[in-house]
């Protein structure tokens, strides 16, 4: 199996891949199992939640409005039902992109099952995406095909699998699988004028943690994102790593696009508390955009529960 997560993370860093942004993407990808895959629903055993904002192409704007600068808001929920064998999860996005808002809300389930040594989570979603258009600056005033402060709502579903091992994991994640329109109006008010398909998507991603101290840990990870209507993908691959289990650094390459670097703390009892910055450097197609991108990230994780139950004590007079 270890040879398996070693020969994904080789092809998540080797395969083709063409430019893409229909999804929101995050320096962070390494600790948000949640965003991947609904099969990471309350894997780990405890319950996590996690918040992460990202300003990509920082100060990017045009002559007449804000430009287009993607400001990606994002919060997550990941919570065991030991009882059931399973766990649910939560996802609340906000997404802007220039003139287009995205709101987007996915419940999951997964069902947990000891596989090889590990735990294999099979999970599917389902969520509800709003998502408005306006502001626009068409060429020809009265264009009816350009869309002005229109918005529309949509039901939509997913699926995945993560399987979580001591110390490597892999996960896959399938979003939009109904592949749901979105009608917008013109200036004129006339509907359906505008329609946009929430393509289907496809996320893989695998890392795994090699410890070479008592005080130092190395884990690669890599991140696969495909659009798989248009056949386009993002490929990104790196590493951090650990130090006394409280602090860590890593770097990354998005392929055909930035490089990135990350910054992070464990803080309270039993790492409870994270916090970590991410930095990414534009390297490709740098004149058409702003050089740098940020983003921050804040996790907790609940203890686990414990039996406080006492055992029976036997003794030859009494039986407690």
């Amino acid at each position: 199996m270890r040879k398996h997560v070693l020969f994904l993370l080789f092809f998540l860093m080797t395969a083709g891949f063409a430019k893409a942004q229909q999804l929101p993407q995050f320096s962070h990808y390494g600790f948000n199992g949640q965003f991947i895959s609904p099969g990471y629903s309350g894997i780990s055993g405890q319950t996590e939640v996690n918040v992460l904002y990202r300003y990509q192409w920082l100060g990017y704007g045009g002559s007449f409005d804000a430009g287009g600068s993607p400001k990606t808001a994002l919060f997550t929920l990941s919570a065991p039902i030991s009882a059931l064998r399973s766990g649910v999860g939560l996802v609340v996005m906000k997404d802007e992109i220039g003139a287009v808002d995205i709101f987007n809300a996915q419940l999951s389930y997964a069902f947990h099952l000891k596989l090889a040594g590990g735990t294999l989570g099979i999970g599917a979603q389902a969520g509800i995406t709003n998502m408005s258009k306006g502001g626009y600056r068409p060429n020809d005033l009265g264009d009816t095909k350009v869309p002005f402060n229109s918005s529309d709502r949509k039901y939509d579903v997913g699926a995945g699998l993560w399987y979580q091992h001591t110390n490597w994991y892999v996960g896959a994640g399938l979003t939009n699988l109904l592949g749901s329109v979105y009608e917008f109006e013109n200036a004129q008010g006339d509907q359906n004028m505008s329609t946009v398909t929430g393509e289907k998507h496809l996320m893989v991603t695998g890392g795994y943690t090699l410890e070479l101290s008592s005080s130092i840990a190395v884990t690669p990870t890599a991140i696969l994102k495909q659009d798989l209507s248009a056949g386009l993908s993002s490929v990104e691959a790196g590493g951090r790593v650990t130090f006394n289990s409280k602090f860590w650094a890593g770097a990354g390459y998005r392929f055909g696009e930035a490089a990135t670097g990350l910054l992070g703390v464990y803080l309270l009892k039993n790492n409870a508390l994270s916090f970590g910055y991410a930095f990414d450097f534009t390297v490709v197609d740098a004149a058409a955009k702003s050089p740098t991108s940020h983003e921050v990230m804040l996790g907790y994780r609940l203890p686990k529960s414990q039996n406080t139950a006492k055992p029976p004590i036997k003794t030859p007079r009494y039986n407690f």
